[in-house]
């Protein structure tokens, strides 16, 4: 049987026999969605590489206590990804956000691009960012990650040209690219960064300025995906070469 995983905000220094409280949304989501009760074991993580299995001694409204068992802390998985996802349409930001975080993307950040459909402004903006963080810690969960990824404010061309210039490889999603994405070298470790356009595409201001950076234009194939699946086949298509997928 697969235990129940729920997020917690810090599991620092809490070791076997511990009691950790969990308290608000978090708490009510076990006891009346859930309904753990006690005596019975799930799983907590603080998103931060660490994990506990424990035991539930004493539940209320929006409380719940648990008798840390277990407590295992592993390393950031490497390379570090980061995914740059122009502002869908709709719904599908969440759904790119989802895919992603189940792949096991360590950054998401949306961008607007200059031919997003979508656009994020003052309180709308703040409404989708926390959808899309919402979202991913959800799906953290989900996939069982100890790893939670970040979701950041929304970036402007400029942040992402920075951010490909910092990284270890940094690709552009583009389907005239002369190069295949399968072509390139993946590193080991540090960090990647591949950037998924809008549904209209990227300008050729955008993809020069991307270049200059220091960012390859890649194509992932004959077929052209959407932008909110594009990241997902990259992002595996990369971690393929890894030591991540190959144990």
């Amino acid at each position: 049987m697969t235990l129940p995983v729920h997020w917690v905000e810090s599991l620092a220094g809490v070791g076997p026999g511990d009691l950790v409280e969990l308290e608000g949304d978090e708490a009510h989501h076990a006891v009346a969605v859930r309904r753990l009760r006690e005596g019975e074991s799930l799983v907590l993580t603080d998103g931060a590489g660490t994990t506990l299995t424990g035991v539930v001694r004493a539940t209320g409204k929006r409380r719940l206590t648990v008798e840390a068992g277990d407590v295992v802390t592993v390393p950031e998985p490497l390379p570090r990804v980061t995914v740059v996802q122009a502002l869908p349409k709709g719904d599908r930001g969440e759904l790119a956000v989802e895919v992603l975080t189940e792949i096991g993307v360590a950054h998401i950040v949306p961008w607007a691009a200059s031919r997003s459909v979508a656009v994020w402004r003052g309180e709308r903006a703040e409404k989708s960012l926390a959808r899309w963080r919402t979202t991913a810690r959800e799906a953290a969960k989900q996939s069982r990650r100890a790893w939670f990824p970040l979701v950041e404010p929304m970036a402007a061309t400029p942040d992402v040209c920075r951010l490909a210039g910092a990284a270890d490889l940094a690709v552009v999603l583009h389907e005239d690219a002369p190069t295949a994405l399968a072509a390139l070298s993946v590193p080991a470790h540090g960090s990647v960064v591949v950037v998924v356009g809008p549904e209209g595409g990227l300008t050729d201001d955008e993809v020069t300025a991307f270049g200059d950076a220091g960012a390859h234009a890649v194509r992932l194939g004959d077929e052209v995906l959407r932008t909110s699946t594009a990241g997902v086949a990259a992002v595996a298509a990369l971690l393929a070469q890894t030591g991540r997928w190959a144990t």
